[in-house]
């Protein structure tokens, strides 16, 4: 009897570390999942700002290259490759 009490205890214990863990990667990917929809936001805005012009200032373009690199980290998706390309060919001003 004492052996089922103990094995009814580990069970327990095991259902609450695993509800436990669930949790926090849940919130983990909804945490990734906001900071890639923020990245393709501003990508998405610098790509509109200056899309007439064809024209980035340096610093815009070092921090497209960066939060280009984190959005494929985050595994985003290839939509953003297409405007990223593009404006990797406008004109870099100071």
């Amino acid at each position: 009897m004492e052996k089922l009490i103990r094995l009814a205890e580990l069970i327990s214990c095991v259902g609450v570390v695993f509800g436990a863990v669930t949790t926090v990667l849940l919130w983990i990917r909804r945490i990734v999942a906001g900071q890639r929809c923020q990245l393709r936001a501003e990508m998405l805005r610098l790509y509109y700002k200056h899309r007439t012009e064809k024209q980035i200032r340096q610093y815009e373009a070092e921090n497209l290259t960066e939060m280009y690199k984190a959005y494929k980290a985050l595994k985003g998706n290839s939509f953003i490759d297409i405007i990223h390309d593009e404006m990797t060919q406008w004109e870099i001003i100071s």
